[in-house]
């Protein structure tokens, strides 16, 4: 998600917050990794900020970068689905109004949980209210979890709340299940599961110009996201800060190997009646559905051929979805 230039930048960041001397306090807080800030994440979101909006306090989120286990299993760390600005830029929409970013480093995981609660949410937070998933675990080898803040806080004076998984397809919703969905090209399933189409921020770069060769001029984007949907092509939309409105867009993630053996993977968008000069711009590309697999044509020709059906299978996604927001059957 990109920020918008003509919306006032409200909500306050606080960079190592862990050592920060000016944190806000008295709050109402989510606590977690919030990766993709998917549909279970949001619905923490959703109630601190109206139980803060109840108590007349400030709702905030306690995050954590980078992700634990780029620090303790690097091997393993996961690749993030939303960048740094994309995370804040959610919360922000979300209605957050502090988000204290806390580094995750080796001398904090050395840390006892009951001293991470005692000495920063308590003492230095005065925290009222926190709220966390169910099986959230934090701490010195993972030891801290709802239980204890449950019990500290009944010592402390402020109320820890578990909050129940949400589910999708029968299964639990988290990030590690959105990767894998990426991975496979379901990015139907990654829109259920975030509770919007699955985006990608970067930079309109210089391209080989073969879109045009084509007769399928394209903009071609060097992402800022460690994550990219599987190889293939997929309806979605385009979004530029400068422009009121997004475009609907046929999206190629690929190496094209009709036109290049072992060739970069490259991610380009074709944008339907569009026809400006947008080089070096920020961009945001979502992607809807997936149209097909990317593979090898016969000729450059056939090529182009497809690509035009691509484009009517685009168009007639999204008249479909038009006409299903009349009707109030989507939203």
């Amino acid at each position: 998600m990109l920020s918008d230039p003509r919306l006032n930048d409200s909500m306050l960041v606080v960079q190592d917050a862990y050592h920060a001397s000016d944190l806000p306090s008295g709050g109402v807080a989510a606590i977690g990794n919030f990766d993709g800030v998917h549909r279970g994440q949001r619905e923490i979101l959703r109630k601190v900020v109206a139980r803060a909006d109840e108590l007349g306090l400030i709702p905030m989120v306690l995050t954590f970068e980078p992700h634990p286990k780029k620090v303790l299993h690097p091997d393993l760390a996961p690749l993030r689905l939303t960048t740094p600005e994309q995370k804040k830029a959610l919360m922000e929409e979300a209605g957050v109004e502090a988000m204290l970013v806390v580094r995750f480093t080796l001398e904090l995981a050395a840390t006892p949980a009951e001293e991470f609660v005692r000495c920063f949410l308590h003492e230095r937070l005065a925290l009222r209210e926190v709220y966390v998933g169910e099986s959230f675990t934090f701490g010195h080898r993972r030891q801290g979890n709802l239980a204890l803040l449950q019990r500290l806080g009944g010592e402390l004076g402020f109320v820890a709340h578990g909050m129940e998984e949400v589910t999708y397809r029968g299964e639990r919703v988290s990030s590690t299940r959105i990767r894998r969905a990426l991975a496979e090209g379901r990015v139907d399933d990654t829109l259920e599961m975030l509770g919007r189409p699955y985006a990608i921020t970067g930079t309109v770069v210089q391209g080989d110009r073969m879109g045009k060769r084509l007769g399928w001029p394209t903009i071609n984007v060097a992402p800022d996201n460690e994550i990219l949907p599987a190889n293939g092509v997929y309806a979605g939309r385009v979004v530029f800060p400068d422009f009121p409105a997004p475009f609907e867009a046929v999206t190629n993630i690929g190496t094209r190997p009709t036109v290049y053996e072992n060739h970069q993977r490259v991610v380009e968008s074709h944008i339907l009646d569009f026809n400006t000069d947008v080089y070096g711009k920020p961009v945001e590309v979502q992607f809807h559905k997936r149209l097909r697999e990317e593979r090898i044509f016969p000729t450059v020709m056939d090529l182009s051929a497809q690509i035009g059906r691509d484009v009517e299978s685009t168009r007639e996604f999204f008249a479909a979805r038009r006409r299903l927001e009349r009707e109030g059957v989507i939203l």
